[in-house]
Formats: C-alpha cells, sequence, structure tokens
C-alpha cells in the first residue's frame, strides 16, 4: 500500500510573501457503498446485499448516537464523537447557542492499531513515477 503525493507552492500570508513548497497527499478515488460492500462480502460469507443493510444502518445509529452525545467506538476502526467550534465571550452570561456556536464538525480518533501503523510510516510516492 503506497500513498500518492505532488509538491505544492503555497504562498506565507503572514509576514514575507515568499513561497513556500510542501508535500501535499494525492487522493486516488473515491470508494463507494456498493463496491465497499462486495469487497466485504468477498472476505466473508455474508452476501454484499447484506453487508450493505447493515453499513447503511451503522450509517443512521452513528448519526443517532453522535446526535446523543454519545461516542461511538468500533473497534479496530476508532471512535467518533461529535464537537463545535466557536467564539469566546468575556463573561458566561454573554453566551449564547446562536450566536457562539459557529460550526459542527465529527472528531475521529484512529483505533490503537491503526495509530502504531501511521506512526511506523507509509510507502509514499510522486505523483506521475508510476
Amino acid at each position: 500500500m503506497s500513498l500518492r503525493y505532488r509538491i505544492t507552492k503555497r504562498n506565507n500570508s503572514i509576514g514575507k510573501n515568499t513561497p513556500n513548497y510542501i508535500l501535499q497527499a494525492v487522493n486516488t478515488g473515491t470508494i463507494d457503498l456498493d463496491t465497499l460492500s462486495e469487497s466485504i462480502s468477498n472476505e466473508c460469507t455474508l452476501h454484499s446485499v447484506d453487508v450493505k443493510a447493515v453499513l447503511m444502518a451503522l450509517g443512521k445509529k452513528l448519526d443517532f448516537h453522535l446526535s446523543e452525545g454519545k461516542i461511538v467506538d468500533l473497534g479496530d476502526v476508532g471512535k467518533f464523537k461529535m464537537g463545535f467550534s466557536g467564539v469566546a465571550a468575556e463573561a458566561p452570561e454573554d453566551l449564547s447557542v446562536k450566536r457562539n456556536i459557529k460550526k459542527f464538525h465529527i472528531n475521529y480518533q484512529p483505533a490503537v492499531k491503526m495509530k502504531r501503523k501511521l506512526k511506523a510510516g507509509l510507502d509514499v510516492y510522486k505523483e506521475g513515477r508510476r
């Protein structure tokens, strides 16, 4: 398994406007629910339709439990929890949900097994070299 990258020019908007170059990971495509279901069904005794039904139900239950404020722990996949970013106020009485919460997001924490894999590093190759 290798991860593709490209070299990208970025301008520094703070201080001197000198360009910087970074390595940027490049996505190689998207796997949809049907393809994922088929792939999983090839590795077990379940039919792809059954796997797809479970994955669809997982999405709905993930939404429900995250909206309830729960942390959803999916074992080897990792944990998901709801969060939000907002704006501070000078006093607690100045805070309100409508004014101070700017956007909601989902935090993902990979499982320990996946963290170790990331820490060990992945093979990478430059875009256009394969």
